[in-house]
């Protein structure tokens, strides 16, 4: 671990910027308070007007995180949300899990302003991590549908929620803003980010440059990502038309996965060998040291490498001032290659190790297509989404000479265990219809949305499945209904039935061996799910103070669940089983409320509960395995967030923690892991302007504040149907106490 060495060298750093605090404050032009951004603005709690349940996160909440810290970790205050990871950033996409009213990542839709990035999960077929989609500097809001997304929204797996987010555009006046971070594991991370203004004839662009270095903060190896932004947009009269190209060169190396018991043998500080090359070697051949007493315990090193290209179009047009309309269209390309240094395969009989790679390409191109047409008290939305889809995916073995760190993709394997292509077609077109009542404060909703996805898979190399499949889904209605009781109270209601489309890819029918795949495809049915919600928004005005919040109750059915099933050591890369454990029912209640104490101080507070269970029983190979009543994996039943939050003359800070319940990590709920609190700091002041430089600003951000030892990602590996003893390698503990100061300001 590198951590402590770097604190002793941030404390000092710490007290030089907060001794020479004072002296530049006073050089300084003094920082006004923000006009209309009081700390209860941090979250819109309400969404007024939206017949689901509906929050959004603000640019002052991306902007208070640690800058590089995944937007999806910015959503956990909110009710029903849950987000787990092995960094401090929450961006390491291995460890990365995020799951809304008991629907895990893959359940869920995911856009950037409005193009699909499919479910974000890791090995990926149709899309890439919003860390990697774009710099969190450059997204301006985060809107979060906890029930059934928007009708129109470009995702054919959110059975469940949508997370949809909006990027910040151009700016009206040139400019350049700049932030520098420093912080424990040898964390630096510098963003640049300029801004044209506007021209003459109504152009503007701005271009971003960010650069990420950091190394583990247990074990050795770094996570390094480099990328850029650019978006241009030009009014022509009315209309808008805009272009964006985004890049991104992601690197990291991974943690080991924990077993409960591996854990408690080794300690949660356990990580691989690397850079021991030598003590991998020896394990390889059966020669343990230190605890250790499997192959499984640690390996030498594992990483993931991602290389993305994303670009688009969009046209927006004001036909009249009743019609709009928008098209557009976008390219995603990807290569990613997982490295896996594994002691099953031998490179030779002197070298018992090989590289174990999972590689990745994806080509898509998509057009969307949405118009809206304001009648009377009507208001009717059309779209359409068409894209294709082509994913290779492969398994090779590169031979391991020694122990030295390769951070680039390898070439020239000396096997290859499977090879697969998969072309996706999907198609989608939705319709809705508005009516509004009573002035205004009646409104119904009705429409409906009609997705085909066709996959077609073929296996070059191996015994994978292939052949073509088709999920589709000619009426999936949604409707809801708003009613506005008085100025400051809602009422809200809605229901939707949505459906997953099969997936290609390492976690679809496919990843099945040939013989797998016959014995399933009788029970094979595209995941559906039945939401209905039922709420309350309201305000309250004491003088100064108000009160803000929500109450939602929830109920959905899961049909056809789809279960994968670990049959092996994610390491050895065995196929996959594929089972159709039916029912699942999930019910629950979500309350928000911010209390503003006064114009510089506000209390947020959610909960959450959830109860996710099975509803009935499957079969393995002939056994039964009795999961019906069992509590859905990965699926905490209650969850807890408080936050305090100061903001006034100049100085702002927030004290957040959050209550997550245990969890079960297998199907027959025979074990878990315990509930825990993590707590969060962060704090500033605004130094104002010196010279040229506008809006300096320090902020110190502190993770995991009493520095809890907890387990944070499960299903890493997969979810087993039993671990009684506790040995499945599917756990990742959450990072330590990380301290991180940034610097930021414009030009």
């Amino acid at each position: 671990m590198r951590q402590p060495s770097f604190q002793l060298r941030l404390k000092p750093l710490c007290l030089s910027l907060l001794a020479a605090l004072p002296a530049f404050a006073h050089a300084a032009d003094p920082a006004p308070d923000p006009a209309g951004a009081p700390p209860m603005a941090i979250v819109e709690v309400t969404g007024t007007g939206q017949s689901r349940q509906v929050q959004n996160i603000t640019r002052a909440d991306l902007q208070q995180a640690t800058p590089g810290t995944s937007p999806l970790k910015t959503l956990e205050k909110l009710p029903g949300v849950s987000f787990q990871s092995a960094d401090p950033f929450g961006s390491y996409e291995w460890s990365t899990r995020f799951s809304i009213r008991g629907f895990n990542q893959n359940q869920l839709g995911f856009t950037l302003d409005d193009i699909p990035l499919g479910d974000m999960s890791y090995g990926n077929n149709n899309g890439l991590h919003i860390s990697r989609a774009i710099s969190s500097e450059n997204i301006g809001r985060v809107a979060v549908s906890q029930g059934a997304g928007a009708l129109g929204t470009a995702s054919t797996s959110n059975l469940g929620g949508t997370v949809q987010f909006v990027t910040l555009g151009p700016a009206s006046e040139q400019g350049i803003t700049a932030a520098q971070t420093l912080g424990s594991d040898d964390t630096a991370r510098t963003f640049v980010r300029f801004d044209s203004g506007e021209f003459a004839g109504g152009t503007r662009f701005y271009i971003s440059g960010t650069r990420m270095r950091s190394e583990k903060w247990k074990g050795a190896g770094p996570q390094d990502q480099d990328q850029f932004n650019s978006k241009v947009e030009r009014r022509i009269g009315e209309h808008t038309l805009s272009a964006f190209f985004n890049y991104s060169d992601r690197r990291e190396v991974d943690y080991q996965d924990l077993s409960l018991e591996s854990a408690n043998r080794l300690g949660m500080d356990w990580d691989n060998y690397y850079p021991d090359w030598q003590r991998a070697v020896n394990a390889a051949k059966g020669v343990y040291s230190g605890g250790v007493n499997s192959l499984d315990d640690a390996y030498y090193l594992g990483q993931g490498l991602r290389k993305d290209k994303l670009a688009g179009a969009a046209l927006d047009l004001q036909l009249t001032p009743a019609l709009a309309a928008k098209l557009t269209g976008y390219h995603h390309g990807n290569e990613g290659q997982g490295h896996w240094y594994t002691p099953y395969t031998p490179t030779s009989a002197a070298v018992p190790i090989s590289i174990r790679t999972t590689e990745y390409t994806i080509s898509r191109n998509g057009l969307l297509g949405d118009g809206t047409w304001e009648l009377g008290m009507h208001t009717l939305n059309a779209g359409f989404w068409a894209e294709r889809s082509k994913h290779v995916l492969t398994r090779n073995f590169y031979a391991a000479t020694d122990g030295r760190y390769i951070d680039d993709f390898l070439r020239d394997p000396m096997s290859t265990g499977f090879l697969q292509s998969f072309v996706t077609d999907t198609r989608q077109f939705h319709l809705q219809d508005t009516v509004a009542l009573l002035d205004g404060r009646l409104k119904l909703n009705f429409g409906f949305k009609s997705p085909k996805v066709e996959i077609d898979a073929r296996t070059f190399v191996g015994d994978r499945a292939d052949g073509s499949i088709t999920a589709r889904k000619s009426f999936l209605p949604q409707a809801g209904v708003t009613y506005q009781l008085s100025r400051n109270d809602e009422l809200f209601a809605s229901g939707a039935k949505n459906m997953r489309s099969y997936q290609p890819g390492v976690n679809g029918p496919f990843s099945q061996t040939r013989a797998g795949y016959a014995l399933s495809i009788a029970n094979l049915k595209p995941e559906t799910s039945t939401t209905f919600d039922l709420g309350m928004r309201f305000k309250r005005r004491m003088g100064e103070q108000q009160l803000e919040g929500s109450v939602a109750l929830y109920h959905s059915k899961f049909d056809d669940r789809q279960l994968g099933i670990a049959t092996c050591a994610g390491i050895v890369g065995c196929a996959g089983t594929i089972v159709n454990v039916g029912e699942v029912a999930t019910r629950g209640l979500e309350a928000l409320a911010v209390w503003k104490i006064s114009p510089a101080l506000s209390w947020f507070n959610t909960f959450t509960y959830n109860d996710s269970t099975y509803e009935s029983n499957y079969t393995d190979n002939g056994r039964l395995v009795a999961t019906d009543g069992k509590q859905v994996v990965d699926a905490p039943k209650k969850m807890f967030n408080t936050e305090l939050a100061y903001d006034a003359n100049g100085f702002f800070a927030r004290l957040g923690a959050k209550y997550t319940d245990k969890r079960y990590y297998t199907y027959l709920n025979d074990n878990s892991v315990p509930s825990y609190v993590v707590a969060n700091l962060s704090g500033g002041y605004r130094l104002g302007s010196a010279g040229m430089l506008k809006d300096l600003t320090l902020q110190v951000n502190v993770t995991n504040l009493f520095d809890k030892d907890y387990f944070g990602t499960i299903g890493s590996n997969g979810f087993s149907a039993s671990d009684p003893q506790g040995t499945s390698m599917t756990l990742l503990n959450g990072a330590p106490r990380q301290v991180f100061v940034t610097l930021s300001g414009k030009l």
